[in-house]
């Protein structure tokens, strides 16, 4: 029994390291944010509406600027058809991201820049800021629960 005792002390210490280890540091969860900020907006690039809302969780709410939130995929959807007009391009940069300790919340918030032509062709753009909740969901996916922006009257 003496000689099992320190085998088990080590073989304790070594399960709490690899626990401690485990968890996302503050820098890898923030870079996965990131990460998926860069594939959401690619998403939104090559597949308008449909590609932005693949980012979205199906109970999300939006919070847009000077307007009305909005509660669901569905309602969410039929307010981002500005996407799928070959003139519009939306642009986004995070600042910030940081994720839960728990690894399955977190947010990222940041600046956006939409180029569009009014109505009569002259190319326009509004600047603006955004902050995104984002939570992983049941199949392992990250999906945005919660995002609000608001406009600038410069880029920031």
């Amino acid at each position: 029994m003496k000689s099992l005792l320190p085998t088990l002390a080590i073989a304790f210490v070594l399960l709490i390291v690899l626990f401690a280890n485990a968890r996302p540091s503050a820098s890898s969860g923030a870079d996965t944010l990131r990460q998926l900020e860069a594939d959401f907006m690619q998403a939104a690039a090559d597949g308008g509406s449909r590609g932005y809302m693949s980012y979205y969780a199906h109970d999300a709410v939006e919070l847009p600027d000077g307007a009305n939130m909005f509660q669901g995929y569905e309602n969410i959807l039929k307010t981002m058809g500005f996407l799928d007009n070959k003139d519009n391009h939306l642009t986004w940069t995070p600042v910030g991201a940081d994720m839960a300790a728990s690894g399955d919340l977190g947010y990222t918030y940041g600046t956006y820049e939409f180029r569009s032509k009014d109505k009569n062709g002259k190319p326009t753009v509004s600047y603006g800021k955004y902050t995104s909740i984002w939570k992983k969901q049941n199949d392992g996916h990250w999906k945005v629960v919660l995002d609000m922006g608001n406009s600038s009257p410069t880029p920031m």
